[in-house]
């Protein structure tokens, strides 16, 4: 049976009616897609020919197809992290750089979809780790396929944050935060806080400061073996978000490491499409 995992971001009243298209052309071309208990909810979905409802997430599927933004794209690919499968996604966010298909092309993105006519791109993550080096790329927050934020609580004073690369301190920066970013990542927070941009392909992390009170303060590329380790020198303790979403906090003196681990994610994309067209065609779109 072939069998496909379907999200849409949180506004149901821009998806409901494409679901439902979806779904029709989905039990033509004999493929089931699968909802969770939310998706059932938000969409006030019933049994039908082609969808299998309130179904708890399966790995053994051969697609997971999104309509949303960047925000349920990065849920999806953290959902089905490790395992191969692609992450199909139409854009219904703002921005939506990491969506294969325009909502004006919606049509013909389904059928791709359905068909399988697409390439598959291996995106890497960043794995936080325990101070003995274990961390499990699968467990809740300890997987980005974005960016790492580390900031201070709101009505807290300015964070002081120093930075290690393989044991050797490079520095020690007061600011309102810190971003580690994955290439993917590195048009988002990074990107808003004068980082670089990395091309998918390339190999390793930026780290990146978000209001440094330092004329010095630059961000940093760190090379794909080497392990990185923030430190906490504020007095308080500073927040931690992973893609975004709340993931605990670093308390004063505690520290967090981070890698790179290539291979993680796996999105799909069109046949002939690049990184730089993406770049162009999103933020060029955005600044004209």
């Amino acid at each position: 049976m072939r069998e496909i995992t379907v999200f849409t971001h949180r506004r149901p009243e821009d998806t409901t009616a494409v679901l439902a298209e979806l779904a029709e052309q989905a039990a033509a071309a004999g493929v089931t897609l699968r909802l969770d208990e939310e998706e059932t909810r938000k969409h006030g979905l019933k049994p039908r020919p082609g969808l299998e409802v309130n179904a708890p997430l399966k790995h053994e599927v051969e697609l997971c197809l999104v309509l949303g933004g960047d925000g349920t794209i990065l849920g999806a690919l953290q959902s089905y992290a490790g395992t191969g499968v692609p992450v199909f996604a139409i854009n219904f966010g703002a921005i939506g750089f990491l969506a294969t298909v325009e909502p004006q092309d919606l049509e013909d993105g389904i059928r791709r979809a359905l068909s399988g006519d697409f390439e598959l791109l291996r995106l890497p993550a960043i794995v936080l780790e325990q101070p003995d080096g274990s961390g499990d790329p699968r467990a809740d927050g300890a997987l980005a396929i974005n960016d790492v934020a580390i900031h201070r609580k709101v009505g807290e004073r300015v964070a002081e944050l120093a930075y290690t690369v393989q044991e050797e301190i490079v520095g020690n920066v007061r600011c309102d935060g810190l971003v580690v970013s994955t290439p993917a990542g590195s048009t988002g927070y990074n990107l808003a806080n004068g980082g670089p941009v990395m091309a998918w392909g390339v190999a390793g992390l930026v780290v990146s400061f978000i209001a440094p009170h330092s004329l010095t303060a630059r961000a940093l590329v760190v090379a794909p073996e080497d392990r990185l380790t923030i430190q906490n020198r504020s007095r308080e303790a500073l927040d931690i978000a992973v893609d975004g979403r709340p993931a605990g906090d670093i308390p004063p003196g505690g520290h967090i490491y981070a890698r790179f681990v290539n291979e993680v994610g796996t999105i799909a994309q069109l046949p002939g499409s690049s990184f730089y067209r993406r770049l162009r065609e999103k933020f060029g779109r955005l600044a004209s």
